[in-house]
């Protein structure tokens, strides 16, 4: 739930501005979106709907651990994909469809796996509550 929650979070400060810097610049999608949530990562309007889904799916499948761990498992993997994807088309390509700079690469990467090892941990608990 606390995933959910966090993403849901992200996804809604993304549109305030003054967290969101440059909101000016805040395009629907692609790499011409130049609005900084926290000075740090490049986001745009898809983005931040992207991530309001994720926190919305998130808190629902929460509801039971192996929907917690499902969750965690497949939107693990769903961040590693978009960070090596970030990573491969590049900051300036029009490929670069959700505005993803290289540290929204490797927060994603970092991101997806803590996530699949917490869905790890959670799944042994939930084999031990089982015997």
């Amino acid at each position: 739930m606390g995933v959910g929650i966090l993403m849901l979070l992200v996804g809604v400060l993304g549109f305030i501005p003054g967290i969101t810097l440059q909101y000016g610049d805040l395009k629907f999608l692609g790499p011409d979106s130049h609005a900084m949530f926290l000075s740090l990562f490049q986001v745009s309007m898809l983005l931040n709907i992207v991530q309001l889904v994720i926190g919305a799916v998130g808190w629902t499948m929460s509801r039971s651990g192996i929907g917690a761990r499902n969750f965690l498992w497949g939107f693990g993997a769903l961040y590693i994909v978009l960070g090596i994807y970030g990573l491969s088309v590049g900051v300036g390509s029009a490929a670069n469809f959700l505005s993803l700079n290289a540290l929204d690469n490797w927060t994603f990467m970092v991101l997806g796996v803590l996530m699949i090892a917490a869905g790890w941990m959670f799944s042994r608990h939930l084999a031990d509550d089982r015997k």
